[in-house]
């Protein structure tokens, strides 16, 4: 009975692609780049486990986030290989991503307030920009739009 149960809890590469909305091709590319595992049955055919799904779809999203597949994959690394992810174990997981996220929701809001004003970048060429940057100053600070990366006209050396 043991058995039966693991077979039917294996899914073949099409049946995961069908389950998850992703291209076999892109299954296939995931494991390559060793973000999933799955085992092969006497035939040679990709056999995934069910919890495979989650992760699948734990990595479209955070692609669709702007994570890099090294970002993705450090996070897989934390989830137990040996059996199926608890929900404490996905709450550990996400718990630094939700950390991550939440800075660049800060970092776009401030792009969003800012976008129409001085941006430090150097450009000088609104006249708000020679109010908040005179001289260029904030390129003391370092290269390109220095009030984007949280830097802001008090942390300027005046000269």
């Amino acid at each position: 009975m043991t058995k039966q149960r693991n077979a039917k809890a294996m899914m073949s590469i099409g049946a995961i692609a069908s389950r998850t909305g992703l291209a076999v091709t892109a299954i296939r590319f995931y494991e390559a780049e060793g973000l999933i595992t799955p085992s092969r049955n006497a035939g040679g055919q990709r056999q995934y486990r069910r919890d495979e799904i989650r992760r699948l779809s734990f990595i479209k999203i955070s692609q669709n986030l702007g994570f890099s597949l090294r970002e993705i994959n450090d996070a897989l690394s934390t989830l137990p290989e040996s059996r199926t992810p608890t929900k404490k174990d996905w709450q550990q997981l996400s718990k630094h991503f939700a950390q991550v996220i939440d800075q660049r929701i800060a970092k776009l809001t401030q792009l969003r307030e800012n976008l129409s004003r001085c941006i430090g970048c150097g450009c000088l060429s609104l006249t708000t920009c020679r109010l908040h940057n005179p001289d260029d100053l904030a390129s003391s600070l370092g290269a390109g739009p220095r009030y984007l990366v949280g830097d802001s006209s008090k942390d300027v050396v005046q000269q």
